[in-house]
């Protein structure tokens, strides 16, 4: 969840807007998708046609949620459809959070976090496989180590 500009051109290896535009559409379609927007309106909070976009961004991450303004999908950060997937649904959980808790301070760093470990367990950001694409070749040791 940050702040993002919408430089003119699409850069960074991304694609275009309109393709983004088709690559949303299509996650809308999938399972997982389907679920929590309906889990979101259940909880009385319905994701509107308007509220997930292709932008383009300044920064390097491949979308975001902003607080009532919705979710946006970085599309000249994104390539893939499996990317466009990831990041609506990790947005869709930061959404439902926020949704769910009338205490929600974005500003806090503990709430922020809680939120993101949410998002990325449940998403599967931190599935084995992710780790593996995104480099991290081994499968032990590379995550928290505790306090000594």
């Amino acid at each position: 969840m940050t702040d993002f500009d919408t430089p003119s051109s699409a850069d960074g290896g991304g694609q275009s807007l309109k393709e983004c535009e088709r690559m949303i559409q299509k996650s809308l379609k999938t399972p997982m998708v389907r679920f929590l927007r309906e889990h979101m309106e259940k909880a009385g909070c319905p994701v509107k046609e308007n509220f997930i976009r292709a932008i383009n961004c300044d920064q390097t991450h491949a979308g975001g949620y902003l607080p009532g303004q919705g979710i946006v999908v970085c599309g000249n950060r994104t390539q893939m459809q499996d990317e466009v997937n990831q990041v609506i649904i990790h947005e869709l959980i930061h959404a439902f959070d926020d949704c769910r808790s009338a205490n929600l301070n974005w500003t806090d760093c503990a709430h922020h976090a809680c939120s993101e470990i949410r998002a990325g367990h449940l998403s599967g950001d931190c599935h084995y496989k992710r780790e593996l694409l995104r480099g991290f070749m081994k499968l032990r040791g590379h995550e928290q180590q505790p306090y000594s």
